[in-house]
């Protein structure tokens, strides 16, 4: 079953405003005795929106297995579902799409592997950077680190002045990234984001679907104000 992945202006239709409202990135850190499935499975039901897969120590064999656990689960809740860095990936196993840094490959290469029916995320930091991504195709940004974090070592910290004018500047959704939790989000109001991409403030909760709707409630204030 095809999905329905939304509208941007000058953009094909693949991705969703709304469906950016709650975006959750994989870690298999605190997974305990749960399956990533499992835990991805909690997150959708408390809320979440979007899912990507970013996993940085498997093997290819053991990614490709569980990207189509994952994949199986979004699919039945009808939740976008991308692959970080792994085009090649996303187009072997029919993922949604695709998420890329500007150290991976350019959004342009991506829609050469992936067609034109795919999402293609690219993280961006600067203005400049934004703008090249929108127009080599993406079909949103993730921007940040907004939040001194600990999830990804290389994250730079990015204003807040710099995430508004990237906001003004494009006309695809654009998400804030890095050390975002409950007790933050709110001050990302006033911006222009269309929601939030959280790590551990969901997967490492005990209650994985509960912070999940308190993460959701708190993104829908944030994008209003």
């Amino acid at each position: 079953m095809k999905r329905i992945l939304g509208t941007a202006k000058g953009q094909k239709t693949r991705c969703r405003r709304e469906s950016m409202l709650l975006y959750a990135v994989t870690d298999r850190t605190w997974l305990g005795d749960a399956t990533l499935a499992k835990q991805v499975g909690a997150a959708i039901k408390g809320g979440v929106t979007f899912i990507q897969f970013r996993e940085k120590h498997l093997d290819k064999e053991a990614f490709i297995r569980e990207a189509k656990e994952i994949r199986e689960v979004c699919m039945n809740y009808q939740v976008p579902f991308v692959i970080n860095d792994h085009a090649d990936i996303a187009a072997a196993i029919d993922a949604d799409g695709v998420h890329v840094g500007q150290k991976d490959i350019d959004a342009l290469d991506a829609r050469r592997i992936l067609g034109e029916d795919k999402i293609i995320g690219v993280t961006a930091r600067t203005v400049e950077q934004a703008l090249r991504a929108q127009e080599h195709g993406a079909d949103y940004l993730g921007v940040g680190a907004v939040f001194q974090t600990n999830t990804k070592a290389d994250a730079v910290e990015v204003k807040r002045d710099t995430v508004k004018a990237i906001c003004e500047a494009v006309d695809i959704p654009v998400i804030a990234i890095g050390g975002i939790g409950e007790d933050n989000v709110l001050q990302l109001a006033g911006n222009g984001l269309c929601g939030i991409a959280v790590v551990s403030a969901l997967f490492a909760r005990p209650d994985i679907e509960q912070a999940a709707r308190n993460l959701k409630r708190l993104s829908e204030k944030m994008v209003n104000q």
